[in-house]
């Protein structure tokens, strides 16, 4: 479709306009019966982080709990990655980062790759523009689309978000974070500076009613991505608010707030874990984010939309809480942004479908963020494309049936040293199984997550037997999705060299 002729293109446009013009006219066209979806991701937002999830979180989130209980929320649900492009990507193709070696974040400006005992695997650094986007998708029939916010899937304009599918791109560009902060001017080329002051947060929310707003009065079905760039450093927020959660700290108890983490890479200090939540700017970042999330809930009911409206909320991945100022704590949770482990991977994932069996309860089914894709499209009448989202499932049969889906393994890929500190790895879940094995020595361990969702037992020597089938199927599909790995350094060869020269059944 990107490769269509210019002439051709225009021929296609101006048919498509008098068709739909034709068929107004007749009336054949309703587009009340197609459902609007408005689908909200916050950046390196903790499983923990929501009162829905966590009832002692430290951070107020109303609207976000009431959309859970409202909606369906899934308690197992993750990121496709713990860093945040590969996730992005995960999102918008249904497949799989892996595939195209989308592993890491996507570096601009020269950024050099970490290097620590060994290389990083090669790295892919944009959205391919071969790729059929969700956002194509909902255009292709028919839906206004529009992208608000954080992008970060390539450095050059042409990967943007109006070349995957979006007719409005409103601050997406190459940045993983406000290049000036998240109080205006914001030095955005995708966004207009406001009054000096002005929130990000709040601008975004405000551009996204507006386009709500002509889209009803246009009674066009909307495919609306908003994509905050909050909870992300650098950790700014309205006085008013951080000052609200300074007082909520100092009645805390704020000792001991970190515990010694796991050491990966050689750092200057020990690492540490925040173990408490109490960071009063980040929870103010949180509070301000609900209540814009608050204010779109309300547009949707303003309009009588909210019934004819999918929202999703979920998080591009876990929480940031073992380095780069450590905001937040993911208890129960083990690690953070960057790990593999299940405060790294492990999301809130709130899908509120109109008509569905599962709205207003809690499903423990692990999914992930490559199912949105065939969710989204199955629950709108679209057909499927299952070459295009392969890696994702349909939960529509779930969420409108209750039917369980069918035990399938959820695979992770992070062949890379995070900033955070992560190892270079990848995990597979099965179950209430979840196998993790380590790029550098081959190290593998093992966890039952239903009895120990805090990754604290390793459970490999004593089971042998589910190390090896875990195993096994992890290996079968670092060949299928034909992964990549650490790299040598100063003639040190990483185990995980060895396993682009076996076959599955020798391992």
């Amino acid at each position: 479709m990107k490769k269509i002729t210019i002439l051709f293109a225009c021929v296609v446009a101006f048919t498509a306009c008098t068709n739909k013009q034709n068929q107004t006219d007749l009336g054949l066209t309703d587009n009340s019966n197609k459902p609007n979806v408005v689908f909200i991701l916050v950046d390196d937002l903790g499983y923990a982080d929501i009162g829905a999830y966590n009832p002692t979180s430290f951070y107020d989130t109303p609207n976000i709990d009431a959309l859970a209980k409202q909606g369906t929320q899934f308690t197992n649900g993750y990121a496709a990655n713990p860093v945040c492009s590969p996730s992005r990507y995960a999102l918008l193709t249904g497949r799989h980062p892996s595939r195209v070696d989308a592993t890491d974040w996507f570096h601009i400006n020269g950024w050099p790759h970490r290097s620590e005992k060994f290389n990083p695997a090669t790295l892919t650094q944009h959205l391919a523009l071969s790729e059929k986007t969700l956002a194509e998708t909902f255009q292709e029939s028919g839906y206004a689309t529009s992208f608000l916010g954080k992008w970060h899937l390539g450095e050059e304009p042409r990967f943007w978000p109006e070349a995957h599918g979006f007719g409005i791109n409103v601050a997406g560009t190459a940045n993983g974070h406000p290049p000036n902060g998240y109080f205006s001017p914001y030095k955005n080329p995708r966004l207009s500076d406001g009054e000096k002051g002005e929130y990000l947060t709040e601008r975004l929310t405000t551009e996204a009613i507006n386009i709500i707003d002509q889209n009803a009065k246009n009674n066009e079905p909307f495919f609306l991505y908003l994509s905050f760039y909050t909870v992300h450093t650098p950790l700014q927020a309205p006085a008013d608010v951080v000052s609200r959660y300074k007082a909520k700290s100092e009645l805390l108890n704020t000792k001991n707030s970190f515990a010694a983490e796991e050491q990966v890479w050689p750092t200057q200090k020990p690492r540490k874990v925040r173990v408490k939540q109490n960071h009063p700017t980040y929870a103010a970042m949180i509070s301000k984010m609900d209540s814009q999330v608050g204010r779109i809930l309300q547009k949707l009911k303003d309009e009588n939309l909210d019934e004819n409206t999918i929202v999703v909320f979920t998080s591009d991945n876990g929480g940031l809480s073992t380095a780069e100022g450590s905001p937040t704590s993911n208890l129960p949770l083990r690690g953070g942004k960057g790990w593999l482990y299940e405060g790294g991977i492990r999301v809130p994932f709130i899908v509120k479908l109109p008509g569905a069996k599962t709205n207003g309860t809690r499903v423990d089914e692990p999914v992930v963020g490559t199912d949105f894709y065939p969710t989204l499209i199955d629950a709108a009448g679209i057909a499927a494309n299952p070459s295009q989202h392969q890696d994702g499932v349909a939960l529509t049969p779930l969420l409108m049936e209750q039917n369980s889906l069918a035990e399938r393994p959820i695979y992770f890929h992070y062949p890379h040293y995070s900033n955070q500190g992560g190892f270079p790895g990848a995990a597979v879940r099965l179950g209430d199984w979840k196998l993790l094995e380590r790029f550098e020595d081959g190290k593998v361990q093992l966890f039952n997550l239903k009895n120990d969702i805090g990754e604290q037992q390793d459970l490999a020597l004593q089971n042998p037997d589910k190390v090896s089938e875990l195993r096994s199927l992890l290996h079968a599909w670092y060949q299928e999705v034909d992964a990549k790995f650490i790299q040598d350094k100063d003639g040190v060869k990483p185990w995980s060299n060895v396993l682009t020269r076996v076959r599955v059944n020798d391992i």
